[in-house]
């Protein structure tokens, strides 16, 4: 597409999907609990390699996520396993009355999971070359690829390490949120990746995003293009290819692509269709598309220099697969817990993008989006607007420096008093927002970024995904919880900062002392599993996908 019309049609999609206090985006007046999408994909067909369960715990401290990560675990099916399985896996069961259902590691905008993950690999051990899809319910991969001439893929590898593929189904969205849908894909695939890069540093590995790969590039690897293969079935959007394993790599697109052709894959397996209708939302095609990215487009801005190390936390002894499959979204706030100054400013220091940490060095842009905080309930500390620059290129209005602070941090205030108002009404009047400790908007320059290639709408709300995943983390690790809010007015606080117009207000978070609901029982994640795995084999051979598995919060 044109780049003038791709800006255009972008720039159409975010006024409409935009939320104002007179106005929401236009979204299913109730929601067709008999189209609800199934939120576990399958490959009929595919055959089914099952993983051994990560263990947990797996020896790593989270502490290693914000320092000197382990020695590296050999890649193989068990190491692959437990990244997997400490990324998009299953965190747990949970039940009331007669409803049951499933919470991942990689956080989901109402627990919908657009987003699905897959494997490129030469080869490992216990694990033959090709593509695989993962899937989360049965901890297992299915082989969707595979090579007739697997040398010649090896021959093209660029080290020891494997291809993780993310694609976006977005009707999993669009059911309950419409239009803006396609944002929360967006929220959702840098939460995964995320969540991806955390798990591989915990088994000693890095993560890199290959940004010089294009979404032709990506669809062909993961069989996204294969129309036969999604006959019926909703289509999935090309998110991304990260590499992972033992040492960075930087594959070349063009040369990888061949080599995959060379080896002569044969494809298996026929996608599952996830609802009986559907409802399609005008402007999001017309967005993907503007958003498409060519190979060989990578970021011109260098990486910020490395901060100092983080402060630590007071989880930080806690182990890292015990703290991923530990974090939650919070459905409600106690509005009275005060966070401790040091936890809050160490939580903060965790959002800078720190080139030789995760999650952030697998990013090869510099930081774009920066922070506004709506402080209520930290010791020590004047309830107000903050600013968290992260060295972004987002224009934000000048402030008073916070001598407790750490200088590296840039904090700022910008205006002292009670914002809880704000907070909440900003944020679609959730008082989730208000009774919290503190809550955040995040901010990048929309304008300037799209004159650069429409994949920045992308990019930039990736970026935003991620820093709302390490509040998860980091939330977790300060013995609170957060939450990621995608339903809130779009101008509220850029106004209230009196930013420019070009700047845009992407995603909002809030941290506080969750309230359990006891009414709920928390069930292990995979406590049924060889069963599960027994039964989905019966009804493969019978013609059957899995059973629809309620996609609850």
């Amino acid at each position: 597409m044109d780049p003038e019309a791709a800006r255009e049609a972008l720039a159409a999609y975010h006024r409409l999907s935009s939320h104002a206090p007179d106005r929401y985006a236009p979204g299913p007046g109730r929601l067709d609990w008999a189209s609800q999408p199934d939120p576990f994909r399958r490959y009929a067909g595919a055959p089914r390699l099952d993983l051994p369960l990560p263990p947990v715990p797996l020896g790593t401290p989270a502490a290693a996520l914000a320092g000197a990560r382990p020695p590296p675990r050999a890649p193989d099916r068990d190491a692959l396993g437990a990244l997997l399985g400490l990324s998009f896996g299953l965190a747990a069961w949970k039940q009331w009355g007669a409803s049951r259902w499933a919470l991942r590691c990689n956080p989901s905008s109402g627990n919908l999971h657009p987003t699905e993950a897959y494997v490129v690999t030469a080869g490992l051990p216990g694990l033959p070359a090709g593509t695989w899809h993962y899937v989360s319910l049965l901890h297992a991969l299915e082989h969707r690829a595979a090579p007739a001439r697997p040398e010649a893929l090896a021959e093209a590898w660029p080290g020891e390490g494997v291809l993780v593929g993310l694609s976006s189904i977005v009707w999993r969205e669009a059911w309950k949120y419409g239009v803006r849908a396609w944002r929360y894909c967006n929220h959702d695939a840098g939460h995964a990746l995320a969540a991806l890069a955390c798990a591989a540093a915990a088994l000693g590995w890095r993560t890199r995003l290959l940004a010089r790969f294009g979404d032709d590039d990506v669809a062909a690897l993961l069989g996204l293009d294969r129309a036969a293969d999604l006959d019926g079935a909703e289509p999935e959007i090309p998110d991304l290819l990260a590499w992972v394993g033992p040492e960075a790599a930087e594959p070349d697109p063009g040369a990888l692509r061949a080599a995959f052709a060379a080896a002569c894959p044969a494809w298996h397996g026929r996608a599952s269709r996830l609802s009986t209708t559907h409802v399609e939302w005008p402007g999001i095609a017309e967005a993907e598309a503007a958003a498409r990215k060519p190979r060989g487009a990578v970021p011109a801005a260098p990486r910020p220099a490395e901060p100092p190390p983080p402060a630590g936390l007071p989880g930080d002894g806690l182990d890292a697969a015990v703290l991923f499959r530990r974090r939650r979204s919070a459905v409600a706030f106690d509005g009275r817990t005060a966070m401790p100054r040091a936890h809050f400013l160490a939580l903060l220091d965790r959002l800078l993008a720190r080139p030789s940490l995760p999650p952030w060095e697998a990013l090869p842009w510099a930081p774009r989006v920066a922070l506004a905080l709506l402080v209520h309930r930290v010791e020590a500390l004047a309830p107000g607007v903050y600013l968290l620059p992260r060295g972004a290129e987002t224009p934000l209005p000048a402030g008073e420096p916070v001598p407790e602070a750490p200088a590296h941090l840039g904090l700022a205030l910008v205006a002292a008093g009670d914002v809880r108002a704000l907070a909440q009404v900003s944020s679609c009047h959730q008082e989730i927002a208000a009774d919290s400790c503190f809550a955040a908007a995040m901010l990048a320059p929309l304008e300037q970024a799209l004159a650069e290639g429409g994949w920045w709408y992308r990019w930039l709300h990736w970026e935003a995904g991620m820093i709302g995943h390490m509040l998860y983390l980091g939330a977790e690790l300060a013995g609170l919880r957060g939450t990621g809010i995608g339903c809130f007015f779009d101008a509220l606080v850029p106004e209230a900062l009196d930013l420019p117009p070009g700047a845009a207000d992407l995603y909002h978070f809030t941290v506080g002392a969750g309230v359990e609901d006891p009414r709920l029982t928390t069930l292990p994640p995979y406590g049924a599993l060889e069963a599960l795995r027994r039964e989905d084999e019966a009804r493969l051979r019978g013609g059957a996908g899995l059973p629809s598995t309620p996609a609850r919060r």
